[in-house]
């Protein structure tokens, strides 16, 4: 590997080594019960998850190593730290059967992150995703905590929803239940272009009036669509629910 190369290397593996140091961040913040923070942290380490990804293929370093590095971080972002923040911040009063429960996120995120490592072969092909995203899985709940996690508990009727949430998510990571990748604007059309940009607007507006709230739903209604739409095709009788040529992608 020449110098060129292993500079660009190491400015993606860097971003990549943020989104472990915010995961292990927001485990401390846990720790310490300041589950704000925590749930931040995680949504700044999907930041940098996004941002690796990028950088990567800007510099055109995409390489085994970065996957594999990439797969562990986020196990730790996105399997640990979520796990034992909805443990501290709700779980923890079940005993073991909380543990049980909190530690669904981890396993099931181990699983699918140990599937796209042995099935990836064109690490430059970015398509739809194959079951749900884990970073999507740690977000919704860092954003349920986040949102709801109020004087000291989760407030009503957010906690009853808490256990079948985790249940759901940690199944749909496992499934092969389609999930969009986020779109490409250079290869969208002026008004593809001006309607995302209005949809990223009006989130963002509503984001600021609902003190964030909002977002909480919006990325469950992401996770319910992916399954609304695979009972419409599975009711419907669909011969390919991922579009004739449609490439997907597991991580």
């Amino acid at each position: 590997m020449n110098k060129i190369s292993f500079s660009k290397s190491f400015i993606a593996n860097t971003v990549t080594a943020f989104n472990i140091f915010c995961g292990f961040l927001s485990i401390i913040f846990a720790s310490q019960n300041d589950f704000r923070l925590a749930s931040i942290m995680i949504i700044a380490a999907a930041t940098f998850d996004m941002l690796d990804g990028i950088v990567a293929r800007l510099l055109g370093t995409s390489s085994r190593f970065g996957v594999e590095l990439d797969s562990l971080s986020d196990i730790v972002s996105f399997g640990a730290a979520p796990s034992f923040l909805i443990y501290k911040a709700y779980a923890y009063q079940f005993g073991g059967w909380g543990i049980l429960i909190s530690s669904f996120l981890l396993i099931f995120g181990a699983l699918r992150l140990a599937r796209f490592n042995i099935q990836v072969e064109d690490l430059n092909t970015k398509g739809d995703f194959k079951g749900l995203p884990i970073p999507m899985a740690a977000i919704t709940v860092a954003l349920l905590v986040l949102s709801y996690h109020r004087s000291g508990k989760i407030v009503e009727p957010f906690n009853y929803i808490i256990t079948p949430l985790l249940l759901a998510l940690s199944v749909l990571m496992i499934s092969k239940i389609r999930y969009n990748a986020l779109p490409k604007l250079r290869y969208k059309n002026f008004r593809d272009k001006v309607f995302l940009f209005s949809i990223l607007v009006l989130a963002l507006i509503l984001a600021i009036v609902t003190n964030g709230e909002i977002l909480f739903f919006i990325f469950l209604a992401i996770v319910l669509f992916g399954v609304l739409r695979k009972f419409y095709f599975f009711l419907f009788n669909k011969k390919d629910e991922n579009g004739n040529g449609l490439k997907t992608t597991e991580i």
